[in-house]
């Protein structure tokens, strides 16, 4: 297919997150006296924002004023500490140039909190991605397509100009919610099993297969 436009899923689709989430998780828990968790557990625990991310990592029947100064904690930390372990991963690069190249519109689309998104693609796109929209005030987050239709217009392209690219059930419903296609990766959070329960009907293992779905 020859789309005029790509937006992306960031955590778990352009940059492997996982060590800095969870380190800040249990920067997190361990501040407020709560047991740690595995890498894999902040695996299934991502994708629907850091206020999920956080009430499902402390313990159950934690009161919702212990739960928002934990999120607080989650915050200032992962703040200081955003891009410690954050790395692309293998061929991103390579395809988002390629894209570049073959004059594609690129942006970003994430449940990832915008000062976080932003900041993460800058260090490691750079001009590569000029749009990346995050979970922000008065826009509903993912799934609900406020924050794809945002970049959108940014782009100035049409959801029947594009097609959402990411790494979770979440985004297969955004995607749907948006009136777009939608692509799937199994190298992120998700395993492919997972990805195909949700209604994914094109799931990608590699950047290279990735290449030849969008270009």
């Amino acid at each position: 297919m020859n789309y005029q436009g790509i937006l992306f899923d960031l955590d778990g689709t352009l940059l492997d997150t996982l060590g800095d989430l969870t380190a800040a998780v249990n920067a997190a828990l361990s501040a407020h006296g709560f047991p740690l968790r595995s890498q894999d557990e902040v695996r299934r625990f991502v994708g629907n924002g850091i206020g999920n991310l956080i009430a499902r990592a402390v313990p159950d029947g934690t009161g919702a004023d212990t739960v928002a100064a934990c999120l607080a904690t989650f915050r200032a930390y992962y703040a200081e500490h955003i891009n410690v372990y954050t790395k692309p991963y293998d061929g991103v690069l390579p395809l988002l140039t390629d894209l570049a190249a073959a004059g594609v519109r690129v942006g970003v689309v994430s449940n990832k909190i915008d000062f976080a998104a932003k900041a993460l693609c800058a260090a490691h796109f750079g001009e590569l991605i000029p749009v990346v929209v995050g979970e922000c005030e008065g826009l509903r987050r993912k799934p609900y397509p406020d924050t794809v239709n945002k970049a959108l217009t940014a782009l100035g392209l049409t959801a029947a100009d594009c097609v959402y690219v990411g790494d979770s059930d979440v985004d297969i419903q955004t995607a749907q919610n948006a009136g777009m296609p939608a692509v799937s990766v199994d190298w992120g959070f998700r395993p492919r099993e997972s990805l195909l329960a949700a209604g994914a009907t094109t799931v990608c293992s590699t950047a290279d297969a990735l290449r030849r779905e969008l270009l």
